[in-house]
């Protein structure tokens, strides 16, 4: 079994497991990397220990090399955070984050999966759009450093019944 890991991790894969407060050093680390207003390691913690949260962290031959959390309101799942470490992109392991994400969603009852997305992000979109997510809506002025609208994406499983 342990060389199938190391033949997967061999060719790319990432293994997706809950995350956990030993990933959050090198989750830490990737934040720092990816954006210019990284989320706090207490930040991490806080979802953590949050009952409407789900964060996973992607391994890649015993190192953290992405993550993504959502949260659940009222059977809506909105994803607040997903990254791969630059050295570890073009893997496809931001697809197994988000795969991991809306697959757990879709188990867990939910109507939709909802996200915010830099409008210059193109590698991103195009990942959501190869999921099925669709354009749903702008909000102006979502993003800072640099200031920039927030698209945002939404896979729709089932519609909402009406009152």
């Amino acid at each position: 079994m342990a060389e199938l890991l190391r033949f997967r991790d061999a060719l790319g894969g990432a293994r997706i497991v809950p995350m956990e407060l030993g990933h959050l050093p090198q989750v830490e680390a990737i934040e720092r990397e990816c954006f210019s207003l990284p989320w706090s390691m207490e930040s991490f913690k806080e979802e953590l220990i949050n009952p409407l949260a789900v964060y996973v962290a992607a391994e890649l031959q015993g190192r953290v090399a992405g993550y993504g959390g959502m949260r659940n309101a009222a059977g809506e799942y909105y994803i607040d955070n997903i990254a791969v470490a630059p050295g570890s992109r073009r893997r496809g392991i931001g697809r197994q984050i988000m795969s991991y994400l809306v697959g757990y969603a879709g188990k867990h009852g939910g109507l939709f999966v909802s996200l915010e997305v830099r409008p210059s992000n193109a590698p991103a979109i195009a990942l959501y759009e190869s999921l099925g997510f669709k354009k749903a809506g702008l909000r102006r002025d979502f993003y800072e450093k640099p200031r920039e609208d927030g698209l945002i994406y939404t896979l729709t499983f089932k519609e909402e019944e009406g009152c």
